[in-house]
């Protein structure tokens, strides 16, 4: 079983909304670690700690080591919740890892060779990724730490789907055996470019004001022309 991180950890005696909120001002954040036909168990891991971790793709579709006190268990990150308005970390789940238990988990798709496929070299195409990662399901021993996907051959108009996906031994993708199969990359022709909203809008105002001054002349015009019929019948 392949460890790539090792993380911190330390039980949490008290649960529920008001402990999170005084643990996360501690520079704390709660978690729970779940799964293994174990119950579940309330942790708190390092708000810092963490913050160095989330922006690696890796932390994600790893086995990482969950280290509480002298004890230790492998683990999958299953959700990492963010604040909405902040950079930190609100709430994690873990889900144990047992050697002889197959674990689900996403892994991202690495693209080769875009720029070299025939659809963008010498056709002028440009690719779409549909998908970024997949759901897989293995053995702890079989888990890779990305997919990848060769797009050299691509031309323009063609897609790539989850069956094109090469799977390493013993990893499958559970969406495939649903008779579900995705699209996942295609290259395609650029789109024609669109007159901007705001030049059209600015067009359309400019064309309005110019039309605004004639309207208000004729206006003027027919004004005046009872004050002219009234002068005249005063002189007769």
């Amino acid at each position: 079983m392949r460890i790539s991180f090792t993380v911190g950890a330390d039980a949490r005696e008290t649960q529920g909304k008001g402990a999170s909120r005084r643990l996360r001002h501690t520079g704390k954040v709660p978690a729970i670690l779940y799964g293994g036909g174990i119950a579940p168990r309330a942790l708190t891991l390092d708000q810092r700690n963490l913050l160095t971790l989330i922006d690696n793709e890796k932390f994600y579709s790893s086995i990482i080591q969950i280290k509480v006190g002298e004890e230790s268990q492998p683990a999958i990150v299953k959700d990492v919740q963010m604040h909405p308005a902040k950079n930190s970390v609100v709430h994690v789940d873990l889900q144990r890892v047992l050697e002889n238990e197959a674990i689900r988990i996403r892994l991202p798709i690495h693209f080769r060779n875009q720029a070299s496929a025939p659809g963008v070299k010498t056709q002028g195409g440009v690719v779409s990724h549909r998908m970024s990662d997949v759901e897989v399901t293995c053995l702890p021993k079989d888990l890779p730490e990305f997919l990848e996907l060769d797009l050299g051959g691509m031309g323009l108009n063609d897609t790539l789907f989850l069956a094109d996906v090469p799977l390493p031994a013993g990893v499958t993708i559970p969406e495939l055996s649903q008779g579900k199969n995705a699209a996942v990359v295609s290259v395609h022709a650029p789109r024609a470019e669109e007159p901007e909203p705001a030049a059209a809008a600015a067009a359309a105002a400019a064309e309005g004001a110019a039309a605004t001054p004639a309207a208000g002349a004729d206006a003027k015009k027919d004004d005046a022309k009872p004050e002219a019929a009234k002068k005249e019948g005063g002189k007769k």
